[in-house]
């Protein structure tokens, strides 16, 4: 079985295949301050919720934007799986040809991201990301990662709105039944999420006009259920994109 691990900024993404078949993934928040033993816990009890044992393991890889958490995932996997996991980045083999202007500053979970986009769903295509940062990358049809957008996330955009505006209350983040709102509340909903709509619609557009006006669009991410159904420009959306991703990328390393 393998283990695949997607660290962001604001969330942990974990899974388990056994062979082709995601058998387990889950969630978690990410904490800069958690230990190797403290990460081993976590991940023990999921585990034990699919029968999943620790010795089951054969494989890990990881890929991170967060460098102060690569030591402590690192020492669990090797003091309790007994393994060195494939970390995402240089010297690994993606199979990707980045052509950004310097290659180093494209994250591992974009780069994770084209992999599993053009594998699955062919290029030319477009992947928006809805995490801590909302990110849009382009792949052309041989596979190669040409650039993007990085604009920030909706969840971290409505909790700036909270703070500095003293008499807006903190929303929960649902679409609202009509635009024009006739509460505070609703109003905040109908701002945060079709403005995001229309904000993503926008670079969508801008994108294909760039790279085809057939480039598909892969919408991933913990807000991408939310937001891509109301852009009526999304063709697939792929939650688990980057734990796809990261079993190619294992594959290929083998």
């Amino acid at each position: 079985m393998l283990f695949a691990i997607d660290i962001g900024n604001t969330n942990i993404v974990l899974g388990v295949f056994n062979g082709d078949e995601l058998v387990g993934h889950w969630r978690l928040a990410t904490g800069t301050n958690r230990t190797a033993d403290e990460f081993l816990l976590q991940v023990k009890a999921l585990f034990d919720l699919r029968d999943i044992r620790l010795a089951d393991i054969d494989g890990i890889i990881l890929a991170t934007v967060v460098p102060t958490l690569i030591d402590p995932v690192v020492t669990m996997c090797e003091r309790y799986f007994r393994q060195q996991p494939v970390i995402v980045g240089p010297g690994v083999k993606t199979g990707v040809a980045v052509e950004y202007e310097d290659p180093r500053e494209v994250g591992a979970d974009r780069v994770v991201n084209a992999v599993a986009a053009h594998l699955r769903y062919g290029g030319p295509c477009i992947v928006v990301d809805f995490g801590t940062a909302t990110t849009l990358d382009a792949i052309d049809a041989n596979g190669a990662y040409l650039g993007g957008a990085i604009a920030p996330g909706i969840s971290i955009s409505s909790e700036a709105l909270f703070q500095h505006a003293a008499r807006l209350p903190r929303v929960e983040l649902l679409p609202p039944k009509v635009a024009i709102g006739r509460n505070t509340v609703s109003s905040m909903q109908s701002g945060i999420v079709y403005g995001y709509v229309g904000l993503v619609k926008e670079l969508i557009t801008r994108f294909r006009a760039e790279l085809s006006p057939d480039a598909k669009v892969i919408a991933t991410g913990g807000q991408a259920e939310l937001i891509a159904p109301h852009t009526g420009m999304v063709d697939h959306i792929a939650p688990l994109l980057t734990l796809w991703g990261l079993k190619e990328i294992y594959r290929r390393n083998q």
